[in-house]
């Protein structure tokens, strides 16, 4: 039992250690409830994706987190992306149920999403979604994630009794 507990231990330092020289580190570590090993998750897998998008859409698309839609003359169906990088898709939701405890706005998002009738995979997915708009915004800008001008932003970007979007 020691011996997992030590290997752990020197698997955390390493993680913490790996994450602090990542340039992307300060981008995002300031992110609520993001902890080590998401910040890590975050690094590896969207980080890659970041550099290669070349729009904040592209982006959204290639971490599994938005649906596919198909149409074919009148008809359109809307379906779960099942073709993505998994692991991108984990790693986002992952963080983004866990931040909807810790921030406000987040909470917000998942609530309105519930409130539409969305199962709650799904209403992570959009809270998913949300968050890498705000990350592709600090990665753009190379503003590392500040809470009050995230606050501040949300304010006035959404109105009071508007729903947000899915």
């Amino acid at each position: 039992m020691q011996g997992i507990r030590a290997t752990i231990r020197a698997l955390d330092k390493a993680i913490t250690t790996a994450t602090k020289t990542h340039p992307y580190a300060p981008l995002f570590a300031t992110m609520p409830r993001i902890g080590k090993v998401s910040l890590g998750q975050i690094i590896g897998e969207i980080g890659p994706i970041l550099e290669r998008a070349q729009t904040c859409e592209q982006l959204i698309a290639e971490a599994g987190v938005v649906p596919v839609t198909r149409a074919s003359g009148k008809a359109r169906t809307v379906s779960f992306r099942f073709a993505t990088n998994r692991r991108a898709r984990l790693a986002l939701t992952t963080f983004a149920d866990n931040s909807r405890h810790g921030s406000d706005w987040a909470a917000k998002i998942y609530n309105d999403a519930q409130a539409r009738k969305k199962r709650h995979p799904h209403a992570i997915r959009i809270l998913a979604r949300a968050w890498l708009r705000v990350m592709w915004a600090c990665w753009r800008n190379g503003a590392c994630y500040d809470p009050a001008i995230h606050q501040a932003n949300s304010k006035i970007n959404t109105t009071a009794n508007a729903p947000l979007v899915a």
